[in-house]
């Protein structure tokens, strides 16, 4: 049975409505009995709730290092099912998905792709994902129009048979559960220096168009004493409504074309690709990154702690020499993702206790 809204509800407010809200009052919406519901932005998340999944996903993740403890992950949500609906294009965050799912006991279907759905004929991309939603309890979607999650996540929950919506990726905008992993990354990274409070963190490369930008910092910005500097050429330089937003909430802010001059005062280093599948008439070819990269010589200028984060795929930004190196967590940042996406399909589902009540046992 699918779970249903308590308190603030969106099938009580018109789709118009529900869009004309800022993302503070969309959030009380996105709920369910004190869990999370719908996951649509890195906004509706507090400190709270990122203290909460980070603690979680560590308890499954040592939860599945015995074979009776995996057995027991993945008979917690065995009757239930998930639709993977990816059509933008994806490798890590599909996977990650997948691999959650059978964490946990979730039965994965998946269409990779509108030539595989009966959007080839002409059916709307609603009416597909309402069908979905008559055999599936849970949708994770990946989709290039910005706000799709949002719509559909509303559409459901006008319906008899509301279901939970977890945004993949949205158009250019928001990837919050990649806002999660990486949040997950940085707090084990500098679990032994203090977690990520006081932190300088330095962006950079396509920061315009980088979603994965956009939803950490906002995340970021629930760290007191965290400083961020965005490093990027001037047509790639991070958007003035990210700016408005952490200069609301009082975190500092650098921006520079200089990133090399930014690396030894990093504690962590997020690297981005160059996003042209964006581009309309191939502007951003014309830009020269090379400043914007992370080689082996550059090692010797970074802190002994620091962590050097992409969210991948990489092409040249961080050459190959450098994963090596200790400072270097991006391959741990892919399986992060994994636990960090079962703990949060747990929390939909309300069934984060029963990993508190086994993690207690299995340490007591």
């Amino acid at each position: 049975m699918a779970v249903m809204f308590r308190g603030n509800s969106l099938k009580d407010i018109s789709w118009n409505e529900f869009q004309a809200l800022r993302p503070a009052e969309k959030a009380p919406m996105l709920t369910s009995g004190g869990h999370p519901y719908h996951i649509l932005f890195s906004q509706q998340f507090d400190r709270e709730f990122l203290n909460r999944i980070i603690t979680l996903a560590t308890m499954t993740r040592r939860i599945a290092k015995t074979r009776g403890g995996l057995l027991y992950l993945q008979g917690l949500l065995a009757e239930k099912r998930a639709m993977l609906y990816f059509v933008q294009p994806s490798t890590r965050t599909f996977l990650s998905f997948f691999s959650a799912c059978e964490m946990v006991g979730l039965k994965p279907g998946e269409v990779r792709g509108t030539s595989t759905s009966s959007e080839l004929k002409g059916e709307s991309p609603e009416d597909t994902v309402r069908t979905f939603s008559s055999y599936f309890d849970l949708i994770v979607m990946r989709h290039p129009e910005a706000g799709f999650a949002e719509r559909i996540a509303w559409l459901l929950s006008t319906t008899e048979r509301p279901i939970p919506v977890v945004n993949a990726g949205s158009g250019k905008d928001q990837h919050p559960t990649q806002a999660l992993l990486d949040i997950y990354t940085l707090q084990r990274s500098f679990e032994e220096v203090g977690g990520i409070e006081g932190k300088t963190v330095v962006f950079v490369g396509d920061l315009a168009r980088g979603r994965t930008v956009r939803s950490l910092s906002r995340l970021l910005a629930l760290y007191p004493g965290v400083r961020l500097v965005f490093a990027a050429p001037p047509s790639l330089q991070i958007g003035d409504d990210i700016l408005a937003e952490l200069r609301e909430a009082g975190v500092p802010v650098q921006l520079t074309d200089d990133f090399h001059a930014t690396i030894p005062e990093a504690d962590a280093i997020y690297m981005t690709r160059l996003q042209d599948e964006w581009d309309i008439a191939g502007e951003s070819q014309k830009i020269d990154l090379r400043r914007f990269s992370f080689g082996v010589e550059h090692l010797p200028l970074l802190k002994p702690n620091a962590a050097l984060l992409h969210p991948l795929p990489r092409r040249g930004e961080i050459a190959v020499e450098v994963d090596h190196d200790p400072r270097a967590v991006y391959w741990r940042q892919v399986r992060n993702g994994m636990w960090i996406r079962a703990a949060l399909m747990l929390m939909i589902f309300h069934r984060d206790a029963e990993i508190d009540r086994y993690y207690e046992d299995l340490t007591s």
